[in-house]
């Protein structure tokens, strides 16, 4: 059975935290292509595409906690330091997805696809003008410049905390691996 669940636990990671990854990383750039020209349509309908798989598939990245569990106690390692330091890292880069990236990504959308946001005020700039600016408000969220380079910072540390808990297991301390 650890056979098994190691094998969902490896795929589960490999399809739901690689498109997350992706797609995260991607989203600053073309973000920024969607200020540089206000009004183009392509832009906008692939930030929708890559914020909606980082959100199914971030759903979906519970497999990867839910099978990883699974094998470490089929296994009998529960209580091994690297796979708690591989759940708190796995913790922390959930947190920053769903706190920092993803709402991020949502009101970027809103301003470049000119929706405003549930009770955003009339002053407030439109999508459209905001666009055309290269900026604009929704709700507390301003969108510029530096908007899109913190994105791409978070969605870097959501990426490297990956990377971590990936090194960590492949080569676990004290693994008969040779690591």
């Amino acid at each position: 059975m650890t056979k098994l669940f190691l094998i969902l636990h490896v795929l589960a990671a490999i399809m739901a935290i690689g498109p997350v990854a992706v797609a995260a990383s991607m989203f600053p750039p073309v973000l920024r292509s969607a200020l540089a020209g206000p009004g183009e349509a392509a832009p906008v309908t692939t930030l929708r595409t890559l914020h909606r798989i980082c959100r199914v598939y971030a759903g979906v990245g519970i497999a990867v906690v839910v099978f990883g569990f699974a094998t470490a106690s089929s296994m009998g390692v529960l209580d091994s330091a690297w796979l708690i330091t591989s759940i708190a890292l796995t913790f922390i880069a959930a947190v920053i997805l769903i706190v920092l990236v993803l709402p991020r990504q949502e009101s970027a959308l809103e301003v470049v696809a000119g929706v405003r946001a549930p009770g955003a005020e009339a002053a407030e700039t439109s999508g459209t003008e905001a666009a055309a600016a290269g900026q604009g408000t929704v709700g507390a969220v301003k969108l510029d410049a530096r908007t899109s380079a913190q994105l791409a910072m978070f969605t870097g540390v959501f990426n490297v905390l990956w990377a971590t808990v990936t090194i960590l297991m492949i080569v676990r301390p004290g693994s008969t691996t040779g690591g």
